[in-house]
């Protein structure tokens, strides 16, 4: 396992991103670092994301769009997220019963170790 070094240009895009309201994209997250009059670029800002995502620190998805959106991750253990398409509000949540589906799906196909990734875009009770 590689350990990357901590910086402070990686110290503000993980302050940044924890004081984000909810999934944000790189792109944003560095307008909001730009704004703030940092100094920090746009690929120091994707490659700490990468090593924020990889090290387990922050949860990344895909937006309907396919753009990549990261959070401060909240919950150590495996999970999926309501994600508001409005406002982009996020809850983490535990599915038992999506699990139990991935674990039986799998298996009747043959499957061993399967990963999955779920998560529901909707409308939140305040933006619906």
């Amino acid at each position: 396992m590689v350990t990357q070094r901590n910086t402070w240009q990686k110290d503000k895009v993980r302050e940044a991103l924890c004081e984000a309201p909810g999934f944000v994209s790189a792109q944003r997250l560095h307008a909001t670092l730009r704004d703030a009059d940092t100094g920090i670029g746009l690929a120091t800002v994707y490659r700490a994301l990468a090593g924020f995502a990889a090290a387990g620190e922050a949860d990344q998805l895909q937006s309907p769009d396919g753009e990549s959106l990261y959070r401060a991750c909240t919950m150590s253990s495996h999970h999926h997220h309501l994600i508001c398409r409005s406002c982009g509000k996020a809850v983490e949540i535990e599915a038992k019963a999506v699990e139990q589906w991935a674990q039986e799906t799998a298996a009747q196909h043959g499957f061993r170790e399967p990963e999955h990734v779920v998560d529901i875009f909707g409308l939140c009770a305040d933006c619906a």
